[in-house]
């Protein structure tokens, strides 16, 4: 069994949004958003390890810079928006930065502060990485969200039923993404 067959195995059947629950729907909803999530950040460990040879919680720093409308974010901006300790970060930028994915600087006027950067390279690999991991986001949300709510997250990402069906039905003939492979669990 492979790496990717061994996650989606793992993975939690999709929670109903039934009316007849024990829980109140804002806690089904949320269960709901937490098993996507976690569907999602299983798969892109794997292809995000083999695309960019980084972590997952490295990857996410190198999302929040490409997403910045500054050109860099001081360290304890990314902290508080990951919601991770400043001495985690302090490692994972240092880590970042031998790869040569980010640079760091002294923020101008504040001894203390630090600001991070991406540097070319980094821009580089994330645009070449870039359809493969959405695919990724997409394939991981369709094997834990049912159809019942896929209009509900459809409104986050417009596409969404129509890019799970198609690499539903074009799985077999497709060439494998990395890290993944063409066997479609169902949903629940």
């Amino acid at each position: 069994m492979t790496d990717a067959e061994e996650i989606r195995a793992g993975l939690p059947a999709c929670p109903s949004l039934r009316a007849d629950g024990l829980l109140p729907m804002e806690l089904r909803a949320w269960m709901l958003m937490l098993a996507a999530v976690g569907a999602v950040e299983q798969q892109l460990r794997v292809i995000v390890k083999e695309r960019l040879g980084v972590s997952h919680d490295e990857f996410l720093i190198l999302c929040l810079l490409a997403e910045t409308s500054e050109e860099r974010l001081r360290m304890t901006r990314i902290a508080e928006l990951l919601g991770r300790p400043k001495t985690r970060l302090t490692y994972q930028v240092a880590c970042l930065q031998r790869a040569g994915l980010v640079t760091r600087e002294s923020v101008c006027g504040d001894k203390r502060g630090i600001e991070v950067a991406l540097t070319d390279k980094a821009r580089r690999q994330l645009k070449e990485s870039s359809e493969a991991l959405a695919s990724t986001v997409t394939q991981s949300l369709g094997h834990v969200i049912g159809p019942e709510q896929q209009s509900a997250v459809e409104s986050l990402l417009p596409g969404l039923a129509t890019a799970i069906e198609r690499s539903r039905t074009e799985g077999a003939s497709a060439a494998p993404t990395p890290g993944a492979t063409s066997e479609q669990p169902a949903t629940a």
